[in-house]
């Protein structure tokens, strides 16, 4: 199994076109050759070509290949960018004007993600890298599109579906990692509100149970988990909130009894700086569960976003992403840093070759 699956090449989806995404594409496949060898762009010609002549600003640009197989990247010399064309109808325009939130650029970006995860999840990639897309964008583009917050839900919905199961049975899970601090999250893209709502028994004992199986899988062993608190001070024994003592804490205990080493819920605002692992240090914790999206992502933002990855927890593929958005402010001038999505792709292939 491993050595069929080292024989796959990785599929990175382009993005928004409208963004830094097929730039920062471009500037991966030109910078760091060694980690995007066998790796292709699920995207569109035209697009990855505008952005390669951004990048080489005024230089020679890199060469774009146009696939008539996915096997075929495995073949391709460094620094050329391998494209998978993906039919969509928003592809057969000109491609959209950068800097810009559009329907067309929606649609193209979704389409990506759409061919990329299915390709996943039948078994013909090892994996899939999405470059970043813009919410506003995927609204616009109408139906399917327009349900899915982001990559996340629609690729909890695209997995669901091709194993036959109610979207209920197929839970996925957000973290953020870096160098330093891996974070997952209860709950993602939804209000304050609906976040507080979503703090239940069953919402935090599944998120514990997601990250320790992926997280065992990832580092050999039973990961060291702490728990944030929701209110300040985790509550103080009741006085801020008893969400802790009502909730966290018997989904802990409920943990526990099925052999997780789960800490009991932590001050949010002391827990991240004592997970984190810096020089010589190592963190007491392997991972923060968070209880909202914000809590969680400020402190490995803070940290950097040049180094940030997003691994989708719980699905049946390989899904990473850079940690940052599609910065239309920079699209179209090449100065975007390709960092984040480097890692991401780093990231990826050491998740695919333990799925074996």
């Amino acid at each position: 199994m491993r050595e069929l699956h080292s024989l796959l090449p990785l599929a990175i989806s382009q993005g928004d076109p409208a963004g830094i995404g097929p730039e920062i594409i471009v500037k991966a496949f030109r910078d760091a050759p060694h980690e995007l060898r066998g790796c292709f762009v699920a995207g569109d010609v035209a697009t990855l070509r505008r952005a390669a002549a951004a990048v080489a600003a005024g230089g020679i640009a890199l060469p774009t290949v146009q696939l008539s197989h996915v096997q075929e990247a495995l073949q391709c010399p460094p620094r050329c960018v391998p494209v998978w064309q993906v039919d969509s109808p928003a592809a057969r325009l000109p491609p959209p004007a950068l800097g810009q939130v559009s329907a067309q650029a929606g649609q193209m970006a979704g389409d990506c993600v759409v061919w990329a995860a299915n390709a996943a999840l039948r078994g013909e990639v090892a994996g899939l890298v999405t470059a970043p897309l813009n919410k506003a964008a995927l609204s616009l583009a109408g139906a399917p599109y327009a349900a899915f917050p982001g990559h996340t839900e629609l690729l909890q919905s695209l997995a669901a579906a091709h194993q036959g199961l109610p979207l209920d049975q197929c839970p996925v899970r957000m973290m953020l990692a870096n160098d330093e601090l891996r974070v997952v999250l209860v709950s993602i893209h939804m209000s304050m509100r609906d976040a507080l709502a979503a703090v239940t028994f069953d919402n935090v004992l599944q998120s514990l149970l997601i990250t320790h199986q992926s997280l065992q899988a990832m580092l050999g062993r039973a990961p060291r988990i702490g728990v944030a608190g929701l209110n300040p001070h985790a509550g103080e024994g009741g006085l801020f909130g008893s969400e802790e003592q009502r909730i966290i804490a018997p989904a802990v205990a409920a943990a526990r009894l099925q052999g997780l080493n789960v800490s009991e819920p932590q001050p949010p605002d002391t827990v991240f700086m004592r997970a984190r692992a810096a020089g010589d240090q190592v963190g007491e914790f392997d991972v923060v569960l968070a209880m909202y999206h914000d809590q969680g992502l400020i402190p490995v933002k803070y940290l950097g976003v040049d180094k940030g990855v997003n691994v989708t927890l719980g699905l049946p593929l390989v899904r990473t992403s850079p940690d940052h958005g599609t910065a239309f402010d920079l699209a179209g001038t090449g100065r975007a840093d390709a960092a984040s999505l480097i890692e991401a792709i780093r990231m990826a292939r050491l998740l695919s070759s333990q799925c074996d």
